[in-house]
């Protein structure tokens, strides 16, 4: 018996490919301030989500975590809705968010931030 096909994206009511704006509204992590990811500036969004990240007492993971996940979350799902200035914002908040919470960028071969022993989870192999 052959396998059935996957139907279309298409083949699905607009409402069922929703999910993540309801994730956005009804996060169980963060409450976000309205319109965080259209403010005028990458470090006024950075700012914003680091608020709501401190002040979240139902986050799973650091507050630089829950506020980097949700903002790579919205940039994934907006896709090819963001335009170019938008996405390139939101990009740069990135990179302010890191600079908030203390942390540094991979660009440029500069560290993570992370501590020297930190290998990834990996066992030492000396």
């Amino acid at each position: 018996m052959a396998p059935k096909a996957k139907p279309s994206p298409k083949a699905h009511p607009k409402t069922a490919r929703t999910w993540s704006a309801d994730v956005m509204k009804r996060s169980n992590a963060l409450d976000l301030e309205e319109g965080v990811f259209t403010k005028k500036s990458a470090k006024l969004v950075a700012e914003s989500l680091k608020r709501s990240a401190m002040q979240s007492r139902r986050r799973k993971g650091t507050p630089f975590q829950s506020a980097m996940s949700m903002l790579n979350f919205h940039i994934n799902r907006a896709g090819k809705s963001l335009s170019p200035p938008q996405k390139s914002r939101l990009e740069q908040a990135k990179d302010e968010l890191r600079r908030l919470f203390g942390r540094t960028s991979m660009k440029n071969g500069k560290p993570s931030g992370k501590r020297a022993s930190d290998n990834g989870g990996r066992r030492r192999t000396n």
